[in-house]
């Protein structure tokens, strides 16, 4: 789940899963009428850590996983309806039998200043997003989602649906595994700790 696919249809690093059929489809949740692989970039640099294969440069993570490339963010802005273009697509993760939902997306903040959230929303079950994504994990899902990119800025919390108390909240590290500035701090309010794990990501 990601705000688009950009040149996954024609990067070379993406040559396998096209040829092998591992791409098993795509959804868009923001506008069903665009063309997934024309829209933005985050989704393609996403799924390139996973099934990204360019022997001698380049293997990702998960080579010989399908994919689902589903779309739920809006790029252009910052609005509550992203929540529930998020929890619509893991409710159509879930119903096309995807394993897991990989998601590097979070939400604090908004345009409209009345929806933002506050720290002690991020109690593991109160924003609508984290509701859904808790869902999905009941549902036999693993759920993996960025902490966030807050960490050097005002928020500087873990974003939703990485608070939920079903799902994995994932951190950013170095090679060295020192923490980066700008990985989003926790713990879940009320105690819980997030993010679970952490990764290279800086």
């Amino acid at each position: 789940l990601d705000g688009g696919f950009l040149n996954v249809d024609i990067y070379p690093a993406f040559d396998s899963l096209r040829a092998n059929g591992q791409i098993l489809g795509t959804k868009d949740f923001v506008d069903a009428q665009s063309n997934i692989y024309s829209t933005h970039y985050h989704g393609m640099s996403v799924l390139s850590c996973m099934g990204g294969n360019i022997p001698g440069q380049l293997v990702g993570t998960a080579p010989d996983a399908s994919y689902w490339l589903i779309r739920s963010e809006d790029t252009g802005s910052e609005f509550l309806i992203e929540e529930d273009n998020w929890v619509a697509a893991a409710e159509f993760a879930d119903s096309v039998g995807c394993d897991i939902i990989n998601s590097s997306l979070g939400y604090t903040t908004f345009e409209d200043s009345e929806m933002n959230h506050t720290y002690e929303e991020m109690d593991g079950q109160t924003t609508r997003v984290t509701r859904g994504a808790n869902i999905a994990a009941k549902r036999g899902m693993l759920v993996f989602v960025s902490a966030g990119n807050e960490g050097n800025k005002l928020w500087k919390y873990i974003s939703a649906p990485s608070d939920g108390a079903y799902v994995l909240g994932v951190g950013a590290m170095n090679k060295d595994s020192i923490a980066a500035s700008f990985s989003s701090f926790g713990p879940a309010f009320g105690g819980q700790t997030k993010p679970n794990v952490s990764a290279i990501g800086w």
